[in-house]
């Protein structure tokens, strides 16, 4: 089966126009970057936040647009664009966990990137790298280094937790997969990919609950101040990616689709939310809309006959959402949250 996944070589046809994904590797963006993102959706445009850290545009007319990406760093390799998928802990190396991962985030993505046969890896398969905070664990990724040990598919092993062992883990699946496209998928699983590393499996799957996405006001070990913002159902519109990126500080898409604003100091850190908030961004935990997703529906997917993002606006401004809840048009019910939800498939009338 072809690998559809969509990317900047080969976008998505989809029925509001030409949909691309941009690859963030640890959901790392610089302020240009969204600048130049912001541009490419448009002024009534919107970045759509993805479960893995990346950022979706819809509806993109410019045809130069692969070029524009790859000049802001965006593209370093063509035949690697749709494998580039690394997820990390968004707040490592500023607050919480025991290892700041931010060198092995470039190191993964430098050396994925250089070498020829990673470019065969389908683009669902996923690498994660974990501050010992233990917050991209729910996701369950193919190879991931967590809490000093290399997992596989969530099963702890005995290789050595490294980046070398995290590409000679994706470099045998290649080899394995026949046309799988997780490890969970091949026959023997984890297990067996293992073996043919030369280690074993050293306890259960293990693979928990995600935590609350990081909102709000969050000091950092350095006295300064990273604002976590949420978005209602994950989109960021064109303008207000603008005026985050005027903030000209380090920004960071995280795998709950929430955006991480670092190094402010206070000063810095109040004039953001004074300006920010009333343009929508949450900065309130306990927001309803938090708890609510939904697919794109039939404002963008020409399989669906239902409107998922309007009934999932309705959902949260009735107050009803006690837990999470992912609205969708169709039961193939893309961007499904990972762990507990409640699932709500709408049927045309």
């Amino acid at each position: 089966m072809e690998d559809a996944c969509p990317g900047v070589v080969r976008p998505h046809a989809a029925a509001d126009g030409t949909l691309l994904r941009v690859r963030l590797p640890g959901g790392r963006i610089s302020p240009e970057q969204l600048d130049a993102l912001a541009d490419l959706a448009g002024d009534r445009g919107d970045l759509e936040l993805t479960s893995r850290g990346n950022i979706q545009l819809r509806s993109v007319g410019d045809p130069d647009a692969q070029a524009r990406l790859a000049g802001i760093g965006l593209l370093p390799s063509v035949p690697h664009e749709r494998v580039r998928n690394i997820v990390a802990s968004p707040l490592s190396g500023r607050r919480g966990g025991t290892v700041d991962i931010r060198p092995l985030i470039v190191e993964l993505d430098e050396q994925l990137c250089a070498t020829p046969s990673l470019a065969n890896l389908p683009g669902r398969f996923l690498f994660a790298l974990d501050d010992g905070t233990g917050d991209v664990a729910a996701l369950a990724a193919d190879v991931e280094v967590r809490t000093g040990s290399l997992f596989l598919d969530g099963c702890p092993t005995d290789l050595p937790p490294t980046v070398g062992s995290m590409l000679a883990a994706a470099a045998a699946f290649v080899d394995v997969r026949s046309g799988a496209w997780r490890i969970r998928d091949i026959d023997g699983g984890a297990a067996a990919l293992a073996h043919v590393l030369g280690g074993a499996l050293t306890g259960p799957r293990t693979v928990p609950n995600p935590p609350a996405p990081p909102v709000g006001w969050l000091e950092q070990h350095d006295g300064r101040v990273t604002l976590g913002a949420g978005l209602r159902l994950g989109r960021l519109p064109a303008h207000t990616a603008r005026l985050i990126a005027a903030a000209e500080h380090p920004i960071t898409v995280t795998p709950g689709r929430t955006l991480c604003v670092h190094d402010l100091d206070e000063g810095s850190a109040e004039t953001v939310v004074r300006v920010l908030a009333p343009m929508g961004l949450i900065f309130d935990a306990n927001s309803p809309w938090l708890q609510v997703s939904s697919c794109v529906g039939n404002r963008g997917c020409a399989r669906a006959e239902t409107d998922a993002m309007g009934a999932a606006e309705e959902l949260v401004r009735s107050g009803d959402p006690r837990g999470r809840v992912h609205v969708v048009s169709c039961e193939r019910a893309c961007g499904a949250p990972p762990g507990p939800h409640d699932l709500v498939v709408l049927t045309p009338e």
